[in-house]
């Protein structure tokens, strides 16, 4: 039977990590009412910290643990190599405020990274600026908008947006002025191209298409879908999230796309969400360029000799600037430390592995789950749970119980189009064997919503915490946790002032 862990306090009156030495200047007396009279810390020794920080940190899970196939977030490993060279001092000690003279070296790899990003995905410009994708998507939009409002063509007001595409485009598209209008799919998962040319006019600005889609699949009328936004005058951007998939294959650039952000976090394996920041990169045309925002690198016109001299610089139509500083610089270190060591040849290879282990997984699980488009997937591929819950088991239920397995569960709900949709992306990083064990945990939650279907809705049975309310937890936010004492000491001055 096993020992459940006694939960007792962990501090101890008088007890501390660390003594401070005497100061060795005059004490300043601080002003009476910036004083509490107690601050309730706990009082514990470092070992106590540690084993306590240490614990905590093992109850989360994390790519560094096990698989992590969150569909459309591209949840690779982060090789421990790019978070050793972005603490070289030189790189983590810099400020952005130091003049262009002391930060050469940084200003260097941010210009190669540039031209990096612009030769894998065909482009002519990148601006390494924004923060995350959904900020990329935002930049994107406005260039789109700037450039027709330099053209002084005002009627373009709308932007189109297949129902394939990643969530965020609509919300980035409103946010930057435009009304969004929804172009559905085929029967293969395409974008209809019948519709779309129905909805082109001389009032569309753009379309924003997520290729491969939101679906795991290559839009098949990429070429046509193009060249019938640009006959109507508009641009074509590209929602680089899923560009894990096409590396060395296809470039964006070359498909007549205009503008496209990269996930720095996701395709080139720079921590993602919690262990961000993000990054956004956007490429875009030699058309677009002066639009990019600023400010930028480049090589200064002065430069003597073999050693370029690398400045900043503000694109003459800037949008402006759309992030404190210049960017998240550690990120763009983990990228260009991730490009160099894959070179070309390496950065191929990792899309084909990638597609090959989306392609396996589906081809093992098909026949236990309905496949929404059922053809060869890219990156990702999508399941649908509707056979599950005609036994009264949900999509959430099956994810529920994967976590008794150790795994994190894919993305659900999401494409909207697809009924109860299960999205899985396995990226290249996982071998056959973690593949493999992935694959029997799915089958057996099958075969358990067929034979013993409380076993999954009841899910999940190990993790320390089990089934959230979670619409209760939407709906009665606690974000802030309050020690008892100091809760009680705040309610009696709360009461004193009142």
């Amino acid at each position: 039977m096993a020992v459940e862990p006694l939960i007792h306090e962990l501090g101890k009156t008088g007890r501390r990590a660390v003594r401070f030495p005497a100061p060795d200047v005059p004490e300043t007396p601080i002003p009476d009412h910036l004083l509490r009279q107690s601050l309730h810390w706990p009082e514990v020794s470092e070992i106590d910290v540690v084993r306590h920080f240490t614990r905590v940190s093992q109850k989360n899970h994390a790519i560094d643990i096990n698989m992590y196939p969150l569909g459309s977030c591209t949840m690779k490993y982060n090789p421990k190599i790019n978070e050793a060279v972005a603490r070289y001092p030189g790189f983590a000690r810099l400020h952005p405020y130091q003049p262009e003279s002391t930060v050469q070296g940084a200003l260097e790899l941010m210009h190669e990274l540039q031209g990096m990003l612009a030769e894998i995905s065909g482009f002519d410009a990148v601006t390494l600026q924004p923060a995350a994708g959904a900020h990329g998507e935002l930049t994107g939009c406005l260039i789109i908008g700037a450039y027709h409002k330099d053209r002084g063509d005002t009627r373009r007001t709308k932007m189109l947006i297949p129902d394939s595409a990643h969530g965020t485009n609509p919300a980035t598209a409103r946010m930057a002025g435009f009304e969004v209008v929804e172009v559905p799919s085929d029967d293969r998962g395409n974008a209809d191209l019948e519709k779309l040319r129905a909805l082109v006019g001389p009032d569309v600005a753009g379309l924003m298409i997520t290729n491969p889609n939101t679906l795991g699949l290559w839009d098949e009328h990429i070429h046509e879908i193009v060249e019938v936004v640009h006959e109507a005058g508009g641009l074509v951007y590209n929602d680089g999230a899923n560009f894990n998939a096409i590396l060395g294959i296809a470039r964006p650039g070359d498909l007549g796309i205009d503008v496209m952000h990269y996930n720095l976090h996701k395709t080139f394996s720079t921590p993602h969400g919690g262990g961000g920041p993000g990054s956004g990169p956007v490429g875009v045309t030699s058309e677009l360029e002066r639009f990019l925002p600023g400010p930028r690198v480049r090589i200064a016109e002065d430069t003597v000799g073999d050693s370029p001299r690398y400045e900043w610089f503000q694109p003459e139509a800037s949008i402006g600037q759309l992030h404190s500083f210049h960017g998240n610089f550690g990120m763009h270190v983990r990228a260009y430390c991730y490009i160099r060591m894959h070179g070309a040849e390496g950065l191929r290879m990792i899309s084909e592995d990638a597609v090959l282990n989306a392609n396996y997984l589906m081809s093992q699980l098909r026949d236990h789950f309905e496949v929404a488009y059922d053809r060869t997937c890219m990156h990702e591929f999508v399941l649908s749970g509707s056979r599950q819950k005609r036994n009264g088991v949900r999509t959430l239920d099956m994810a529920k119980r994967l976590l008794d397995f150790g795994v994190h569960p894919p993305t659900t709900y999401f494409p909207l189009i697809v009924a109860e949709a299960l999205m899985i992306e396995p990226t290249e990083t996982e071998s056959k064997e973690s593949l493999d064990y992935f694959i029997d945990a799915l089958i057996q939650i099958a075969g358990e919503a067929e034979r013993e279907p409380e076993k999954v809705t009841g899910a999940p049975h190990t993790t320390e915490f089990k089934r959230l309310d979670e619409v209760g937890a939407n709906r009665a936010l606690e974000v802030r946790w309050v020690p008892p004492m100091v809760e009680v000491e705040e309610r009696e001055l709360a009461a004193v002032a009142d």
